[in-house]
């Protein structure tokens, strides 16, 4: 009898515990609404003034019938109790996407602004890379005018100076003033050149033999016959052709280095010096077009 009844108490006794508990829990949760301004104020200002001050999160000071932990709490009673720690969370996650952003917008700013430097920097050496090969440019220009400035003064004071560069003799017959056929190649390989150059004139003197006013007309009629081929077959200009019948005039001959002085010997027969005689004007032309082609390249 005895151990049955113990055994009856001990029943009870477990039979009791969930009554027990849940008169615990519901004299907590009345406890908790009776005061749901104060809570609702310090889950405040755990959520804002921890955030702010930086302090941790304080635990609740009551404790029920169970300690911290209640197994048989409910699931309103759990979100009360952890809300605070949500809100803590979202806070601080909150302030590291605003952070992040922050540090985004202030590193895209700067990458922006050294682009914009580096590229102003770019442009400035570009501009004076630009400056400085026009101004080279420039330097190459006034050295070139200065120099053909100096030949053309060169050649205007010289522009009535003419030197020999090319001279011929024409023999012919005694009394005749046709041209031979060596006679007229001779005058080709002198006239021809002289189609695509300027600042020269020809000479040509005619030489007889004989005396008087009749070796003056024979040597001009050979010298017309000369002047007559140069320009009919090679259309040189009249205006460039200079001609002289000398007659029998005496020419002079090589000097004697013994005696130091200068013989004249007469003509016999008949024959036509022709000289090509030539000023600096064909170099001032050469010059000028020596910098158009430079500037071309």
């Amino acid at each position: 009898m005895k151990n049955r009844a113990v055994i009856a108490l001990l029943v009870a006794f477990v039979l009791a515990l969930p009554a027990l508990a849940q008169t615990s829990s519901s004299s907590q949760d009345q406890t908790t609404a009776s005061q749901p301004a104060q809570n609702s104020s310090s889950s405040d200002q755990n959520a804002t003034g921890t955030s702010a001050t930086g302090k941790p999160l304080q635990p609740p000071a009551r404790e029920g019938f169970w300690g911290r932990v209640n197994p048989f709490a409910r699931k309103k009673y759990v979100q009360r109790q952890t809300q605070p720690i949500r809100d803590r969370l979202n806070e601080l996650d909150e302030l590291t996407a605003s952070n992040s952003k922050m540090i985004k917008d202030t590193d895209a700013r700067a990458q922006q602004g050294i682009q914009l430097a580096s590229s102003k920097a770019n442009e400035a050496d570009q501009h004076a890379i630009d400056a400085g090969n026009k101004a080279q440019m420039a330097q190459q220009t006034a050295t070139q005018a200065t120099t053909r400035l100096t030949t053309v003064e060169q050649v205007v004071g010289n522009i009535d100076q003419y030197k020999a560069t090319n001279q011929t003799e024409i023999r012919f017959r005694p009394g005749q003033a046709v041209l031979s056929k060596n006679a007229k190649a001779a005058l080709d390989d002198l006239a021809t050149p002289l189609k695509s150059q300027r600042g020269y004139i020809i000479e040509v003197q005619g030489f007889s033999s004989g005396r008087g006013q009749a070796a003056i007309s024979n040597s001009q009629k050979m010298a017309d016959s000369v002047v007559r081929y140069l320009v009919l077959n090679h259309e040189i200009p009249v205006y460039r052709i200079y001609v002289v019948g000398m007659g029998n005039a005496p020419v002079p001959s090589t000097s004697t280095e013994q005696q130091g002085t200068t013989t004249a010997k007469r003509t016999s027969g008949g024959r036509v010096e022709v000289s090509l005689m030539k000023n600096d004007l064909e170099q001032l032309a050469t010059t000028n077009t020596a910098p158009a082609t430079q500037q071309q390249r």
